[in-house]
């Protein structure tokens, strides 16, 4: 589904991404005057911002047509993301674009601060040889502590072996195998600080880990530890860390990040053991260029109402190859479900049964919610938003599965208020099949606008419908028949070239030998 959309842009954001969005024919407003924000934000459908740009609950309330918010990097700290997801906004970043050029930069600073490398810069250029007050120390056979050992900690880690360090490492959502398999060892953080020489932060800024590197922690360190932080502001403690090295706690520190940015004031900034960059960890032109480009291209599946891989408030996992597929499939089915049970029922099942049951379905139910609520909402309904559709009205969703289908592969079914409906794909190329409605069993691709017809088992009905569909202009693109469970009765679906007016429906209940007609919507 192609959107034509306005796109905001309040920061700078590399050209090639912004192409591909005006490629895309979107009209991209780049307004970097952040005091009219709120003025700008009227009416845009996706917002495009970096570290800057504040998404706060108000801006959120303003901006009633935003879809989608895109970070070109990795934090979101500035975003008020339960906030967006409560609207139904979904946000979106760029979590792989700057990691090397972030673990680069650690590396960088962690060379810069054994090595007192500015500092002598500094004091040569204004004509001093001071070659003996600057003297350094190896990063060989010193222990490096890595707190955090996620995509960037990991290549931290990797360059830092290079160097003979010895690598520890504080992470509690890592296991200790995949630790040693690193060449990293697990231990606590107040053992981490107590071994380091290096200690270099890579978390997110969370409530958790605001403050985490603190006076007390820092108490316990060797003096001779030297920190550096190239991952959010406010996780170290910018006074503690300056009281620490300034008291001889510690040795000194190289940080890239500041609890507000940007900044020229810091406690940190009068100490020569330190060494300060102003937020340069992704500031590489190949960084640049991969956010943006990723960015773009997450903005256009949120605008088109695809799954994007890269929203960060969507509650199920990643979408891998073999669950892509069925997303559409359950998103058709979900709207011909809400209108074949015609009400939002008390319970609503989705259930996948066959080879995907193995994988983690959450992104399945979330597309067939999307469906089942974008049909019948006012409001646009986004893999974000569709669980709170779900508890304003009071709908329990249930998710089950089961590893085998019966002749199928694999089977999708969402059930609800005495109703069902079922769909599969089939052949190589994956085409979508309705295979059962209530118990009915079926073979016909999925339509916009379908019809399901119960009726007496006797000759003469499939032709009457025939003919009321011909003498309205109706033309039948696909059409299976088979019996129905009562004795007596028969069933056919029907998917008609175009919508069946409501006239005609009427007509065909109203046909001798009818017994019911459901019109169904995708």
């Amino acid at each position: 589904m192609k959107v034509v959309a306005r796109i905001l842009v309040t920061e700078e954001i590399a050209d090639g991404g912004l192409d591909r969005l005006r490629a895309a024919g979107h009209e991209v407003d780049v307004q970097l005057d952040l005091t009219q924000l709120f003025t700008h934000v009227v009416g845009a459908h996706a917002l495009i911002i970096r570290s800057a740009t504040q998404v706060t609950a108000e801006l959120l309330d303003v901006a009633t047509e935003l879809m989608v918010v895109g970070r070109a990097g990795i934090g979101l700290d500035n975003v008020d993301v339960p906030a967006a997801t409560r609207r139904g906004v979904m946000v979106v970043n760029a979590p792989q674009s700057n990691i090397v050029s972030a673990a680069e930069h650690t590396m960088a600073l962690l060379l810069a601060q054994a090595r007192n490398v500015p500092q002598a810069h500094a004091a040569l250029k204004a004509g001093r040889w001071e070659r003996t007050r600057w003297e350094g120390v190896e990063l060989a056979d010193k222990t490096l502590g890595i707190v955090g050992l996620g995509r960037i900690g990991k290549l931290v880690a990797d360059r830092a072996k290079a160097f003979g360090m010895r690598l520890v490492a504080y992470d509690p959502f890592i296991s200790v195998e995949r630790a040693r398999q690193m060449g990293v060892e697990l231990v606590s953080l107040d053992q981490l600080v107590l071994e380091a020489d290096f200690l270099t932060v890579h978390l997110p800024k969370t409530k958790e880990t605001t403050g985490l590197i603190g006076r007390d922690l820092l108490l316990k360190a060797k003096p001779s530890l030297r920190v550096i932080n190239v991952a959010r502001g406010g996780i170290v403690d910018e006074q503690a860390l300056a009281d620490a090295i300034r008291d001889g706690v510690i040795a000194g520190a190289a940080i890239d990040v500041f609890a507000t940015e940007p900044t020229t004031e810091s406690p940190l900034f009068g100490l020569d053991s330190v060494v300060v960059t102003p937020h340069l960890g992704a500031s590489t032109r190949e960084a640049q260029d991969k956010a943006g480009e990723t960015i773009a291209d997450m903005v256009q599946l949120a605008l088109a109402g695809d799954f994007v891989p890269f929203a960060v408030n969507v509650d199920a996992a990643e979408a891998n190859e073999t669950l892509r597929p069925y997303l559409p499939l359950a998103e058709r089915l979900g709207r011909l479900f809400s209108s074949l049970v015609g009400r939002s029922p008390s319970v609503l099942e989705i259930c996948t049964e066959g080879d995907i049951a193995g994988y983690d379905t959450r992104i399945v139910a979330l597309a067939a919610l999307k469906g089942f609520f974008g049909a019948i909402s006012e409001e646009p309904v986004t893999y974000v938003n569709a669980p709170q559709q779900a508890k304003d009205r009071g709908v329990e969703v249930r998710e089950t599965s089961s590893a085998t289908a019966a002749d199928f592969v694999n089977v999708l079914t969402i059930r609800g208020g005495g109703r069902s409906i079922s769909g599969a794909m089939v052949g190589r190329r994956g085409e979508q099949r309705i295979i059962e409605i209530d118990d009915h069993h079926f073979d016909v691709p999925p339509a916009d606008h379908m019809l399901m017809v119960k009726n007496d088992d006797r000759p003469g009905v499939i032709g009457l419908v025939g003919t009321l569909l011909g003498d309205a202009g109706v033309n039948i693109a696909d059409m299976d028949v088979g019996r129905a469970d009562e004795p007596g009765t028969a069933v056919m679906l029907i998917a008609p070239t175009d919508v069946v007016p409501e006239a005609v429906i009427e007509a065909l209940r109203r046909a001798p030998g009818i017994i019911s007609v459901d019109a169904l919507v995708g």
